[in-house]
């Protein structure tokens, strides 16, 4: 019996995918449970196993497209090998069918057969084109033709981290302000502790804990910094479901650490440090991906100074971490170098004022400066 693998249903409102590899090859025997592909949508990275041992007929290629619920595969569980599966996969075709197979310059070993005793069908041959052919109003493009040019398709990620950013600035009234910070105290806290801490907590102390725990604390005193807008109407949110963007080979990603606002400093480091590693693995699942309140991007580990974040919809405020740097500064009335950062708020201007967003800043400045304030536990 030859048995359909469809396109999974990855995530409410995903319609499609794209196949980013197959683990086995066109005609190998599988094993029930055995990885068999790996599936992208425009959120998060899926595998696809076996549910059947068989010969595996692959019908879509790595890169393609693909409408949730499509047979991309087929395992025929009375074949085993490469050479049998093609033997059955060319079982005597009518007349009809051969003419089109040949007319198309198809191998009928590629097409499931429905017909009995799996026969390939006419309606096979034409649904499997129909399948394979570009939708209606895409333009495939051309191959690149000048020396030293290279084409390569758009994954689902990027097109829909190009979708989401064009959507925000031109449907939010993104606006930034700036601060500085000096991190002399968080660096103090952190040479003090950090041995002891990793040592009895098995993960190190990072900076983005800190972060993390002052812009709760600071979202839990400006409620605005962490709404929404639902057409006419302001979603508040009594919780901080925070998200922390993490660039990938793949693009950048945001996992969500859900109630945030419960969890201390060792539980942060321990969830911050899974979701990063997870992300780079693209191993993250949709729900990980999905909501939040209020988003960190810390760009200052790639040694940006200075930049403007762009809005994480239906998020109205996103906070900018930059590169510490020593500077000179004004400390007393004296002239001393300090580790300083550079922070920034986007914000959407249609629901947060100058002044929220200027007070959201100056609170968590605060608390970053005076990191005993946020209850590190030892």
């Amino acid at each position: 019996m030859k048995h359909n693998i469809l396109a999974p249903n990855v995530g409410e409102s995903i319609v499609e995918v794209s196949i980013l590899k197959w683990t086995k090859q066109e005609g190998q025997a599988v094993r029930a449970g055995e990885l068999l592909l790996e599936v992208e949508s425009d959120k998060a990275t899926v595998e696809i196993v076996a549910e059947h041992s068989g010969a595996l007929t692959i019908l879509r290629a790595p890169g393609e497209r693909i409408q949730i619920g499509a047979v991309i595969g087929v395992i025929d569980d009375q074949v085993v090998g490469k050479e049998s599966a093609k033997t059955d996969s060319t079982a005597p075709l009518s007349p009809a069918v051969k003419k089109l197979v040949q007319e198309r310059g198809i191998d009928p070993a590629s097409i499931p057969g429905s017909g009995r005793g799996g026969r390939v069908t006419k309606g096979d041959v034409l649904q499997m084109e129909a399948a394979a052919a570009p939708k209606a109003g895409v333009t495939l493009k051309p191959a690149a033709v000048k020396p030293g040019e290279r084409r390569a398709p758009m994954s689902l990620l990027r097109q829909k981290i190009a979708e989401r950013l064009v959507q925000a600035q031109h449907a939010a009234a993104i606006l930034t302000t700036f601060n500085e910070v000096d991190m002399t105290a968080i660096q103090k806290l952190r040479a003090e502790h950090k041995e002891a801490f990793k040592a009895r907590h098995g993960v190190s102390l990072g900076f983005m804990s800190f972060f993390t725990r002052g812009a709760v604390e600071a979202l839990k005193k400006l409620p605005e910094i962490n709404s929404s807008i639902d057409g006419t109407d302001v979603v508040y949110h009594d919780y901080q479901d925070i998200g922390i963007a993490v660039g990938t080979e793949r693009g950048l990603v945001v996992p969500v650490i859900k109630d945030a606002g419960q969890l201390g400093f060792v539980a942060l480091e321990k969830k911050i440090a899974e979701y990063g590693t997870r992300a780079r693995d693209s191993k993250l699942s949709i729900a990980e991906l999905t909501g939040g309140t209020f988003t960190i991007s810390n760009g200052g580990v790639y040694g940006s100074l200075l930049s403007t974040p762009i809005l994480n919809p239906p998020q109205s405020a996103i906070l900018g971490m930059h590169k510490i740097q020593e500077r000179p500064i004004a400390v007393n009335g004296k002239v001393e170098i300090r580790p300083m950062m550079y922070l920034a708020l986007s914000y959407d201007h249609r629901l947060i004022d100058g002044k929220g967003a200027v007070t959201f800043l100056i609170t968590l400045k605060d608390y970053l400066e005076n990191p005993e304030k946020l209850g590190l536990e030892y």
